[in-house]
This record gives structure tokens, sequence and C-alpha cells, in this order.
């Protein structure tokens, strides 16, 4: 049921607005507040799909309670209530992220047609905000520990900002998966996310890779050619495996961060870009500082929000949670019957020394899935999961 809120300090035209509203539509929910600041306080307390604010009232005028709703609560569509001199202050309304406005007295059709308009809004902003937290299946983050927890929480309150992160941990524990859920979670999410592994590319062509050359750059470069900066532009890098990059790439990466700008190899030529920098790592980039093969400037630039993948001995209770989605997601990769596993078998892998983390776990579970019994013991566990 939508609940509206009408804000008017004339009784009589409250009344009628609350009126027209109530016997349009017997669903709506409307309420009402006699002046701003108890409106105000309304919108504190309870969660309104549409509200409708006259501009000239005592105590608190309506662009002050546009302005503090919109603070309070920015997805509320509010429509503004204008007498005929307040036509200029109505639409300068407008640039402060009002919805629309009304006059005085109020046309019947046009009150509802605004009012029907701004719950559309208002219904698809809540859609969007729904389907952004959505995260895509394939990079989903499996487990409930309270290391899995802290960093799904962290995840939360970053996502939604342009906040540069850094993320750390050993081989095989998921630091990908983290980078998008960063994304996927973000308002870059409609834009592209471009992964760049740093260790896979040969050190005399990080530089190309990342920022593009023009042709006659290098003997190879035939034609002018963009990089991965150039094809993140409204969206996000992925810099996995930093701490492979040649010290050249940091120093044209730190520049990029600061200045937003990027130049192609063999050009002078600056290209703006607007990109979001994730970078992982699996070093100790403070001891790389300190031995010369990592920039400092560079480091602060990107650890901005740092994020640390725990190991998966360092998350054992995750370990069941984790049997249980690679048997779903392999059985329905391979198109075959899927298995369970006896609680002794689950305890066993449990008990087991992850040195190649969530990676060396998967590759077992298949393993099992394959060679195992229909139900997978622990003596299928001892035989098959053994290194």
């Amino acid at each position: 049921m939508p609940k509206i809120l009408v804000i008017e300090d004339e009784a009589a035209i409250r009344r009628v607005l609350v009126k027209i509203l109530s016997e349009e539509n017997d669903t709506y929910n409307v309420q009402e507040a006699e002046d701003g600041l108890v409106g105000i306080e309304k919108i504190k307390k309870e969660d309104f799909d549409l509200v409708l604010c006259d501009i000239k009232m005592p105590k608190m005028d309506g662009v002050e309670v546009l302005e503090a709703a919109k603070l309070i609560k920015p997805e509320i569509p509010i429509v503004m209530i204008s007498g005929h001199g307040d036509l200029d202050t109505a639409v300068n309304t407008m640039r402060l992220g009002a919805f629309d406005y009304i006059s005085k007295p109020p046309d019947l059709n046009r009150l509802l047609n605004t009012v029907r308009n701004a719950l559309d809004r208002k219904e698809l902003v809540v859609e969007n905000k729904r389907l952004k937290k959505k995260v895509n299946k394939k990079y989903e983050m499996i487990g409930e520990s309270g290391a899995i927890n802290q960093i799904k929480d962290i995840i939360e309150k970053v996502a939604a900002t342009d906040a540069r992160v850094l993320i750390t941990g050993p081989n095989g524990t998921g630091k990908e998966l983290v980078a998008h859920w960063v994304h996927d979670k973000s308002d870059r999410a409609k834009g592209a996310m471009i992964e760049v592994n740093c260790a896979a590319i040969p050190s005399e062509l990080i530089e190309s890779e990342l920022f593009g050359h023009v042709k006659g750059a290098f003997t190879s470069a035939v034609k002018d050619r963009a990089g991965k900066f150039e094809a993140a532009n409204k969206g996000t890098i992925f810099l996995d495996e930093i701490g492979d990059m040649s010290l050249s790439a940091q120093a044209k990466v730190l520049r990029a961060l600061q200045e937003n700008r990027i130049q192609r190899v063999g050009s002078d030529k600056d290209i703006k870009v607007d990109v979001r920098v994730i970078a992982a790592t699996n070093k100790n980039l403070k001891k790389e500082i300190e031995e010369g093969r990592f920039r400092e400037d560079l480091y602060h630039r990107l650890a901005v929000i740092l994020i640390k993948v725990p190991a998966l001995n360092d998350r054992r209770e995750d370990i069941p949670l984790l049997v249980n989605h690679f048997t779903k997601k392999i059985a329905q990769e391979q198109g075959t019957t899927e298995k369970s596993f006896s609680d002794e078998a689950i305890k066993l892998l449990q008990e087991y020394d992850w040195t190649g983390n969530i990676r060396e776990l998967r590759n077992v579970i298949e393993r099992l899935l394959i060679l195992g019994e229909a139900i997978v013991s622990e003596n299928d566990v001892k035989l098959f999961a053994s290194k």
C-alpha cells in the first residue's frame, strides 16, 4: 500500500488533497503534516513512497523541507505545491531534486497523473537498488564465518563509493570474487569490469596493455590500440597481482590515479578516463616497498580501503557450505546427479590442510564426485583427497 505524506499549512487545501487522493485510490495510505517541521519528523520515522509539500509555510518552508528530506531519504519523490507567485521557486526546486510541482488550486487530473508517475518512479528506483544488490551467481561469496561476514559488511559500505580497494590474501582464496562483488554492488555495475592479470603479461608489454599504444610506437604496433583503462571508462578496472607490475608501469598507473588521465604508449596526448581501480595481490606490499620493488606512493593511492581475504584454514567452519555449493555447481556443469557427503567425510575435509585454499577444495570436490560412491564417505576422502 503506497504511503503518501501531505505537508501543507493551510488546513482547507490539506483536506482537499487528502480527500482527492483517498477517494481516487483506496489503497493509498495518506497522512498529513501541518508544517515542515512535523513533516520532517514523520519522514525520519516512517517510510513514505511520495511526499506532497507546500512551498510557502511558517517555521520551515518547502525548499528547506526538500533539502532536508533528500538528505534523510534521497529516494523519496517529492512533489512541490506552489501558489501563483511561487512558480520561479517551484522551478528552482526541480534543480534541487523535486520530482515535479503543482500549482494551487490543484487541477484534479494533473494532480493524479503526477502522483501516479511519482509512485511509478519510486518503484523503479527501489527495483534498481534491489537489482544492484544482486551479485552475479558466478561470483557468489560462500560462507558465514566471522571473517567472510566482515568482508561482506565492508563491501556493503564501500561499493556505492568510488573509493579504491586493495584486496590481499594468499592464492586461491577468492580475491577475484571480492572484486566482482564490489563492482556488481556499485553504481558502476552497468559499466564494464575489465580484468588485468599483471603477473601474466610480460613487463615490456604491460604499459601497452594498460594504456594502449599508437601506430609505430614499437615494432609490432601496426595500428592504434586502446588499452584496458580506456575500455574500463565509466566502469571498473581490476588489477590482479599488482605486486608483479614493473616500476615503470607503476609510475604510469600512479599518474592515472592522480590525474584521471592516461597517455597511450608513443603518444603525448592525454586521454581523460573515469575509472574505479580495484587491485589485488598475494604479496606483502610493505615488504616489497622496503626492498624497492613497489612504489610507496602508489600503495597509499591504492589502499584507501583494505580487504584481507583469509586462507581457507582460517575459516574451516565455511567448508560444509562450500562443499554443498561446489557439489551443486559441478553436478550442474557436468550434467550429472548430485552426490551427498557423509558427516564423517565433511569432518575430515574440515581437518585437511588446505594450502591451495578454495581452488584446491573445488578440485578435490570434483575428484570426489567423479571417483567417490553415491554418498561420499570418509574412506573416499582418505583415498582421493590426499595429496
